[in-house]
Formats: structure tokens, C-alpha cells, sequence
């Protein structure tokens, strides 16, 4: 059994702090010696990706630094715990399953009789089964005319990860003649969300997903009732036009409100439940089932590099070590995803999610004040819009932010044109590799104004196109890398304590239970 220790308590830990500042990365990466590196340090991935780490920080060195790092935090048996079931989740005293719904790594996980891997697949086939119904016209609305469209209503990981999934897959299911409905989403209980959302879509061909484990979920269950309200001004049943993804405990299980109910359970947390039925109904509905599971199968396959030893062929494991090199040694406060591909345009959202709602944490998994920084600022947009943003402070500003290239050498359309003799997907590719060898590399000028210092490290996620092999297999890299680091830095990954005090104060000002500030500011918001 492992064993569980802060990070300041490990001697490797010591070891690795010594090496601060130890490359000097702008050196590294000019002329032949950067060319070699490049081609050298590089980690395959699943469904033909790689992560190069070429432009980070990093040597023989302190590459072997980190690998006694992840031997002496009993990174992979803590990672084998998991899947085999232990209960990781310790604020909530629950196992951890999310990468079951993909694969089954290790042992049978079995619950009060039932075995969770096909609980999972069951819950997979449910909205297979209810997805082909719907596309083949077995499953219709009060006229027996065909549904074109599906909503999701949910917050949270019910939201930001579904949608980035869908907005990744949208073009290339189109190219691809597997597009079957469009998909939108409801999260915010900003009312004009729900409103403009209803608007934009023909309610009677409209299928709508309410997402919530509880089935308590206050923005999910308020937006629910806005659409049902609409629905029957419009002469509609709402029952006709709704089904849930729900816990088999919750009150939404076994209603008449709904077509039919697919099934989560407590062991995937929402920030991880794109595998489970939260993003395998929509994403079924959407695309089809089939498509669905090539997901599935992407991420399948990276877990299953996730589980080797060796750091320099477990790209999640590596790329979670260098992030607590740069963040625990180095100092650097936040990290930022730079997509440079729209159809990943929300990834790094669903990103900010899953990591800060992960790790940022300041008491260990036992409940105790850690005397070590944690989780880091995560943000992001698309490249090349970014550049076009806050690059000027990624390039000369007083902090460093190590930075996530993602790039893809084809475009999922592959519609394209030629000006100054390059394609579009060219000059996106081209700005891609600049970046990273700008923000490492600098140039210098005697105007200080135009002085660029380099020493920016980055690292890029390659592959060929962006397929849902590939989106599956880059969705499981980053809760991976996710998942080590919390392992390192001994925090409880998978519970969120930190969201609940804000919805305890808002149920106050609803109920009028306000004094001091908080009844000032809900006066002055009219409540």
C-alpha cells in the first residue's frame, strides 16, 4: 500500500529544489543544440500524438530528479490504487472510477454486488440504444416527426467539458458524414442564457438532456423549469421532450417527467463525467454512438501509458513532473493552454475546471495546512487569437507562464486556400512553431521596449488531425497529469469544498436571512 506524504517531507523533493534555474532554456533552444533537442525530447501519446517538452526547462538532470520524485511519491502505485478501487477520494470518502467508464486498467471494482465496469458499459448502451432510437425515428416527438435538435441543460462538468467535446467534434463529424443533430447547451441561471438558447432552436424538434447526479442542483433545476415553462406555452408535453442523466437515487430517476433516465454514480466526479452518461448521452445524440465510443477508446489507450513507470515513456506522468518543477521550484504562478485549433476553442475552460477545482487546494488529503504552493492559475484561448490578446504579457511581462502548445498538422474541414503561397492550416502551423521558439529564445534590442528576455518555457501536444480518438486520448493526458500532481503535492483531488460556501449565502439571500454586507449588496442588486 502506498504512502501518502507531503511533498516538503521527501528527500527527492530536496533534491529537485536545488536544481532551480539549473537550464537555461533560451541556450538550450538556439541552433543545432534546440534542432536536437527537439527531436529528442519528445514522449509518444495515444492515438498518434506526441508531447515534445523540448522548449521546458529540463536536462538529463533534472529529467532524472524527477523521475526519483515520481519513484519516491509512489506515483504509479498510488495511480494503481485507484483503479483498483481504493477510496482516493478522502473528503467525500469515495473511490475514484472515472477511468473505468474508458477501460478497465486492473482488479474487477465491485460495489454491493455490482461490478462497476459494467454498471458503466450498461449505462454506455442505455444512451446507444436511446440515441439510435431518436436518429432512426422510433423515438419522435407528440407528432411523429423526427427531433433535429438536443439541449443540455447542467453546470458545472456537466457543461464545460460535454461542450468542449462537442465544439471539438462539430466540423470534423460533418466532414465525416457522422454529424446526426445539433447540440446546445443551458448552464448559466442568467436567465438571457436559457432565453436566447430557447430562441435559437425549434422546440418541437428539441430534445432536451437534464443533467444532475442530486437531482437538487439549484441553476440546473431553476433552467429546467424555465424550459418546461416554455415548452407547454408552446402546446408541447414536456415529458415528450426530456430525459435524464441522474444518480439512481435521485428524485429525477425514476419520474414520468422523462423519456428515460441514464444513470452516474458517486465515484466520477462532474469535472471527470465526460466518459460517463453527462457527455456519452449528448455526444451519442449528436454524433452518434459510435463516435462516442472512438472517445472512449482514445482515452483508453492513454491511460494505458499513464500506468508505466518509466517517466520518459508515460507522457501524463512527465508532463504532470515538469509542472511541479516549474511550479514548486521555478515559482511560476500559473500555467496557460494555448489550443492552436478552434475546434478547441473551449478546451481550455473545461481545462480550468478540472485542474483548479482539482488542485487548488491548501490542506493535504488528511485535512492539514500544506506549507507548499499548489495548483496553478490555468487559462487559455485558441491560437492564433491569443497572440493577438495577452501574449504581450506572456512575452515581456514580469512573470514567466510556462505555456500547453496544442497543434495539429491538418484541419478537420479541409477547406483551404493558398495566399503568399501558404494555406491557412500553413500559417496556423507556422505561428505555432514561432511562438515556441520566441518565447524560449528571445531577441534581444538595445530599445528595452522591443527587448524580448526569452527563458519562457512551453511544451506542444502534436498530432496528425483532430479526430475523437485524438480528442479521447488528449482529454485523458491532461486529468492524468492532473491526477499525479495531486498525488505529489498529497492533496485530495476529487472533492471541491471550496464552491459550497457561496451557494450557502446565496440560499440565505434568496430566503431574505441577510444582515451586514450581505444584505447591503443583495439591496443594492434588488433581490
Amino acid at each position: 500500500m502506498a504512502t501518502w506524504k507531503n511533498l516538503d517531507t521527501l528527500a527527492s523533493y530536496s533534491k529537485l529544489a536545488g536544481l532551480k534555474g539549473h537550464v537555461n532554456i533560451a541556450e538550450a533552444m538556439t541552433g543545432e543544440n534546440g534542432a536536437e533537442r527537439v527531436k529528442k525530447y519528445s514522449a509518444p501519446m495515444a492515438a498518434g500524438l506526441a508531447y515534445n517538452y523540448a522548449a521546458k526547462q529540463v536536462d538529463e538532470t533534472v529529467l532524472n530528479a524527477l523521475a526519483d520524485l515520481a519513484d519516491e511519491a509512489q506515483l504509479i502505485d498510488k495511480f494503481q490504487e485507484l483503479y483498483n478501487g481504493a477510496v482516493i477520494n478522502t473528503g467525500e470518502k469515495r473511490m475514484v472510477l472515472h477511468h473505468l467508464a474508458r477501460t478497465q486498467l486492473g482488479d474487477a471494482v465491485v460495489v454491493d454486488g455490482v461490478d462497476k465496469r459494467e454498471f458503466y458499459v450498461a449505462q454506455q448502451k442505455k444512451a446507444a440504444d436511446f440515441a439510435n432510437k431518436v436518429h432512426t425515428g422510433e423515438i419522435t416527438n407528440e407528432n411523429g416527426e423526427k427531433f433535429t435538435t438536443v439541449v443540455q441543460i447542467g453546470i458545472g462538468g456537466s457543461d464545460l467539458g460535454p461542450r468542449a467535446l462537442y465544439i471539438a467534434l462539430e466540423n470534423w463529424a460533418k466532414a465525416n458524414n457522422t454529424f446526426k443533430m445539433e447540440a446546445k447547451f443551458i448552464s448559466n441561471v442568467d436567465p438571457d442564457d436559457a432565453a436566447a438558447v430557447l430562441a435559437s432552436v425549434d422546440l418541437a424538434h428539441s430534445l432536451f438532456i437534464v443533467v444532475s447526479k442530486s437531482g437538487t442542483t439549484l441553476e440546473t433545476l431553476t433552467n429546467e423549469a424555465f424550459v418546461k415553462n416554455a415548452l407547454v406555452k408552446a402546446g408541447l408535453n414536456p415529458s415528450k421532450h426530456m430525459l435524464a442523466v441522474t444518480s439512481e437515487t435521485s428524485p429525477l430517476a425514476k419520474s414520468e417527467d422523462y423519456l428515460t433516465a441514464i444513470f452516474m454514480d458517486d465515484y466520477i466526479g462532474g469535472r471527470y463525467s465526460s466518459v460517463s452518461g453527462v457527455g456519452g448521452a449528448i455526444l451519442s445524440l449528436a454524433f452518434g454512438p459510435e463516435v462516442f465510443a472512438q472517445i472512449l477508446d482514445g482515452a483508453a489507450a492513454e491511460d494505458k501509458l499513464a500506468t508505466n513507470k518509466n517517466i520518459l515513456e508515460n507522457p501524463d506522468m512527465l508532463d504532470a513532473l515538469i509542472g511541479v518543477y516549474e511550479r514548486n521550484v521555478q515559482g511560476y504562478p500559473a500555467t496557460t493552454v494555448l489550443p492552436y485549433s478552434q475546434a478547441l476553442s473551449r478546451f481550455p475552460a473545461h481545462l480550468q475546471q478540472c485542474d483548479m477545482e482539482s488542485n487548488g487546494k491548501s490542506v493535504n488529503r488528511f485535512g492539514e495546512p500544506v506549507d507548499y504552493v499548489t495548483g496553478p492559475v490555468i487559462f487559455g484561448e485558441p491560437g492564433t487569437n491569443g497572440q493577438h490578446s495577452f501574449y504581450q504579457l506572456l512575452h515581456q511581462g514580469t512573470d514567466i507562464v510556462p505555456l500547453q502548445f496544442i497543434g495539429f498538422k491538418k484541419s478537420q474541414l479541409g477547406v483551404d486556400v493558398d495566399i503568399e503561397n501558404s494555406t491557412s492550416q500553413q500559417k496556423l502551423c507556422a505561428n505555432v512553431a514561432a511562438q515556441i521558439v520566441a518565447f524560449a529564445c528571445g531577441k534581444k534590442d538595445e530599445n528595452l521596449n522591443k527587448n524580448f528576455k526569452g527563458g519562457r518555457p512551453s511544451s506542444i501536444i502534436t498530432g496528425e488531425e483532430l479526430t475523437p480518438a485524438s480528442l479521447g486520448a488528449l482529454l485523458a493526458h491532461f486529468e492524468n497529469k492532473i491526477m499525479f500532481q495531486g498525488f505529489v503535492w498529497n492533496l485530495n483531488s476529487f472533492d471541491q469544498e471550496g464552491v459550497q460556501l457561496g451557494k450557502v449565502l446565496a440560499k440565505r439571500v434568496l430566503a431574505h436571512d441577510t444582515d451586514g454586507a450581505l444584505k447591503v449588496y443583495s439591496d443594492l442588486l434588488n433581490i
